[in-house]
């Protein structure tokens, strides 16, 4: 009888700790494919992997703080930009949470072009450099940026705009850039 009895509290504990170490499945709804979550994870705003960023991402506040209103021709000059994130979306400086690339897709960073005083383009590219840190929506960061007069004396407009690296500049999805004039003297 006593035997009876050991036997069955064995078999009630091997069934008590067999149902406990059973995973219940998730709920509706919930993703459990490591491959699906890489996937569904590969925006910006939820976003493990480095991605494009939605068209509505690309909405940006830039002021140049301080910036020169004299230069001399070819005159290296480190200016101060702030930057907000003027969208609802978070801003990944490196494209996204983990970012194992060895090139800079999908980087956000701030760019500066010259135009001529009649408006056309001068440089397109003068100096970029990638924003600090991540950016929540409506949270801000600064970034000195080098940039270098053009080598002819004259008036210019200095444009500083954000580009997402391989994908897009701001300024062409919809986002203003900041202008400032520059007298360039010899």
């Amino acid at each position: 009888m006593k035997i009876n009895r050991i036997m069955c509290l064995a078999v009630v504990t091997l069934f008590i700790f067999s149902f406990a170490c059973q995973t219940t499945p998730p709920p509706p709804g919930v993703q459990t494919d490591p491959a699906a979550k890489v996937k569904s994870a590969a925006t910006p705003q939820g976003g493990d992997v480095p991605a494009p960023l939605p068209d509505k991402a690309f909405k940006a506040e830039i002021t140049l703080v301080d910036p020169p209103a004299k230069l001399r021709a070819g005159q290296k000059e480190t200016i101060r930009i702030k930057i907000k994130n003027a969208s609802d979306s978070m801003w990944w400086a490196r494209g996204g949470r983990v970012n194992t690339r060895n090139d800079n897709k999908y980087y956000i960073a701030v760019g500066d072009r010259w135009l001529k005083s009649d408006g056309s383009l001068l440089t397109n590219m003068d100096g970029r450099y990638g924003i600090p840190k991540d950016l929540a929506a409506a949270e801000e960061t600064e970034v000195s940026l080098s940039i270098t007069a053009p080598k002819e004396p004259g008036d210019y407009t200095l444009e500083i705009d954000l580009v997402q690296e391989q994908v897009a500049w701001f300024s062409e999805k919809g986002s203003p850039t900041a202008k400032t004039k520059i007298s360039v003297v010899k």
